[in-house]
């Protein structure tokens, strides 16, 4: 058995007897008292006598020093309990100061770090909250205005009015699925279901359901597909890259031009299966390129309705496979391309 183990149980099997002091410039003032004591009473004991008005102001200068000094050592453990009972509160912006090399410094960079999470965590549950109370906002304030048109008879059920009816009921029912996978993300890893399938037949199935959702809408946008070599498989979870595309279709459909065409582009190769999609809209500057991959951001080109979830929801998908996806300079320096890098497992 190892001596350090044995000694560390050793030692957390001996009482307490401090533990009822509620001031740890106290516990260090009897610590150093009792020490003492002990100390003058052995030598009094070996020598058989000690100066008495020595000892007493030895033993004050001692407490006198140890009140001085624990004053610096116990502050920083001070302000984590004023900002401790600050975060309880919601307050996450106290910060200690942490300038020893100590425990207690480390300490208080690990509680300045906590802080520091914390209030980011809070600040995305604002921003989380205040961009779900908009988006769910703006389809139900026009669902409502249709609904009470056609029940005061200032408008009639024709095709088209029914028409915006259900656009605004999809663009719910979009919402809540991208917010159930949104819950999914923060709840943690989701379990993929892999599979061999037909890469060139999943993504003629999603761009023939673009395809329909485009012609609703009035885009009129042509989808071309293009999977090298013909006929390639790939392994992944199939339901899961069918989302993945479907919503850089959606993306794409809506920053691309009325009467466009988007072009898909797959490729398999010994170590990996890349993935691309092209728009020919205005594209994304370089300095957004990494932020529209970020929940609820849409960027300069945004208008046509978007959550601001779909791109989101793609890099978590392609991330629990150990892909990449990012926005990449197109070759004819015009609209936007999304690369999706899946490694062959």
């Amino acid at each position: 058995m190892k001596l350090r183990p044995l000694l560390g149980r050793i030692v957390d099997a001996l009482p307490r007897p401090l533990d009822p002091v509620r001031s740890i410039k106290l516990k260090l003032a009897i610590l150093l008292v009792s020490s003492g004591g002990i100390a003058f009473a052995f030598f009094n004991w070996q020598i058989g006598w000690l100066p008495p008005r020595t000892t007493i102001a030895a033993m004050v200068l001692a407490v006198v020093t140890s009140q001085i000094l624990a004053h610096g050592m116990t502050r920083p453990l001070r302000e984590m309990t004023a900002a401790a009972r600050a975060m309880a509160k919601g307050d996450y912006t106290r910060r200690v100061r942490a300038t020893a090399r100590d425990e207690v410094g480390e300490l208080s960079h690990a509680f300045n770090q906590m802080a520091a999470d914390l209030d980011a965590s809070d600040q995305r549950r604002r921003e989380l909250i205040a961009n779900v109370s908009h988006e769910l906002r703006t389809p139900i304030t026009a669902l409502n205005g249709v609904l009470e048109n056609l029940v005061d008879g200032v408008a009639k059920p024709d095709p088209a009015t029914l028409k915006t009816a259900l656009q605004q009921t999809e663009r719910l029912g979009r919402l809540v699925s991208e917010l159930l996978d949104l819950s999914r993300i923060d709840a943690g890893a989701f379990p993929l279901q892999l599979e061999e399938f037909d890469l060139e037949l999943l993504l003629e199935e999603v761009a023939a359901e673009a395809g329909i959702t485009a012609a609703a809408t009035g885009r009129g946008v042509r989808f071309a597909v293009d999977v090298q070599p013909p006929g390639a498989t790939a392994v992944a979870d199939r339901g899961r890259l069918y989302q993945v595309v479907v919503n850089l279709l959606d993306n794409a459909v809506r920053h691309g031009p009325a009467g466009g065409e988007v072009r898909v582009r797959a490729e398999v190769r010994e170590a990996d299966v890349v993935i691309e999609v092209e728009d020919e809209g205005p594209g994304i500057p370089p300095g957004e390129r990494d932020s529209v991959f970020e929940r609820f951001t849409r960027g300069e080109r945004a208008g046509g309705g978007g959550t601001g979830l779909g791109l989101a929801i793609a890099r978590w998908v392609v991330d629990l496979h150990d892909g990449s996806i990012a926005v990449v300079t197109p070759e004819q320096r015009q609209g936007c391309v999304i690369r999706v890098v899946i490694p062959v497992p």
